[in-house]
């Protein structure tokens, strides 16, 4: 079954025990009537920083963790620092022009990019843990490189590959610039770059597969948050909450999957063929379930990465339909990766696994915040870990979220 409901007694909060109430009502009365924690698709007042999925609490409690060289967190760390990503001696590849196609064929720059935006963000939490200036500035190196050079995106993969891109870039920038005590003389040209080359291509969406979406809103909102940009961070956040909605399904919805209205998916027959094929709905299936875990995992990953940053922006996502959507897709999925046999209606019986290292900001937002039982994301998380990085736009997460309590 999905991850069960049942709160974590260690954990109990009233509040927290009344939103659950309300939300077991719901499903149960087959409507959803989700408590509004602030209005969800409201920019803060004032942004918080760093605060793109990492904030500065939880940086605290995983440099305090890796210095008592307590675990996982210390392997986790060990791990990142020996990774291409935290090398000092990384040579930047920027291009004026990125060309990805699909499946990133051609590839002028598209692994380049990624890996470049991966390297600095990993270089800033190597900042962060270890006080070693020579790792500010390696990120900073890297991201002066690209603000310095970058004019484009090109050919069919080029959202998405903006979107995975854009989703590191600004969690690096976000550390450097509000915790680095040097200087970063070209962070303004970083902040045009991210307003002129990449939000363009990623704030008004897409109607692919719902993980492009997903993760050219992550994107979004992670550099309106950086350029503290209260329309463009609405925008995306609204975009999202449809998105999500559409990506994974809850019985609630009714008999067949909600739908994102650009889309024209006005009959079932065109949702089951957006859905794979997949005719019968479960809660915690996914839009992408039956093509492969690996792209519904970059979709779970998108979606953990927005209500994180949400959260630390001061609006918790993960006490709406969000959140339970969320849980729902963990638990679901980690079922059929820890190895359960797909029944024969559940992708004709036979699913593409490879769900990837995305499962820990999820879980540790749901179960060790929130005190929900997640049975299966729980021993998927705990086998996984440390969670490297899948090398496109997730890294190090146990380092940074996991058991983290900020």
């Amino acid at each position: 079954m999905p991850d069960t409901p049942t709160p974590h007694h260690r954990r109990r909060r009233p509040a927290l025990l009344a939103t659950v109430a309300a939300v077991t009502t719901a499903l149960v009365g087959g409507f959803l009537a989700w408590p509004a924690a602030r209005t969800a698709e409201a920019a803060p007042a004032a942004f918080a920083h760093p605060g793109v999925t990492v904030s500065r609490g939880q940086l605290d409690f995983a440099r305090t963790q890796v210095n008592a060289g307590a675990q996982p967190w210390k392997s986790a760390y060990d791990q990142m620092m020996a990774s291409k990503y935290a090398s000092l001696t990384r040579t930047a590849k920027p291009r004026a022009t990125v060309e990805c196609g699909s499946y990133s064929n051609p590839n002028y720059g598209c692994t380049d990019e990624r890996e470049d935006a991966t390297a600095a963000y990993t270089d800033a939490l190597a900042w962060y843990i270890t006080r070693d200036e020579r790792y500010a500035k390696k990120s900073i190196e890297l991201m002066d490189a690209w603000s310095a050079t970058i004019k484009d995106h090109t050919n069919s993969n080029a959202p998405l590959q903006t979107g995975w891109a854009g989703s590191s870039w600004p969690r690096a920038a976000e550390i450097i610039k509000y915790t680095y005590t040097g200087t970063w003389a070209n962070s303004g040209r970083f902040a045009t770059m991210l307003r002129d080359v990449y939000l363009p291509e990623v704030i008004n969406g897409s109607n692919s597969n719902g993980n492009w979406e997903l993760s050219m809103m992550e994107a979004a909102v992670g550099i309106s948050v950086f350029l503290e940009d209260r329309t463009s961070y609405d925008k995306a956040m609204a975009k999202f909450r449809t998105r999500t909605a559409a990506y994974v399904y809850l019985a609630s919805d009714g008999s067949v999957p909600k739908t994102v209205p650009s889309q024209n998916l006005d009959t079932t027959a065109k949702i089951v063929n957006y859905w794979q094929g997949q005719s019968t709905f479960v809660t915690g299936l996914t839009q992408e379930t039956c093509r492969d875990f690996t792209h519904t995992g970059y979709g779970i990953s998108a979606i953990a990465h927005i209500a994180e940053t949400s959260r630390i922006q001061g609006a918790d996502l993960y006490s709406t339909d969000v959140g339970e959507r969320l849980r729902q897709a963990l638990g679901f999925q980690s079922r059929y990766q820890l190895g359960e046999a797909a029944p024969s209606w559940l992708c004709g019986g036979s699913l593409t696994l490879g769900l990837g290292p995305v499962t820990e900001v999820g879980y540790n937002a749901l179960h060790n915040r929130l005190g929900i039982a997640m049975t299966n994301t729980q021993r998927l998380t705990e086998q996984n870990r440390p969670a490297g990085s899948n090398n496109l736009f997730v890294a190090w997460e146990t380092l940074t979220h996991g058991n983290n309590p900020n």
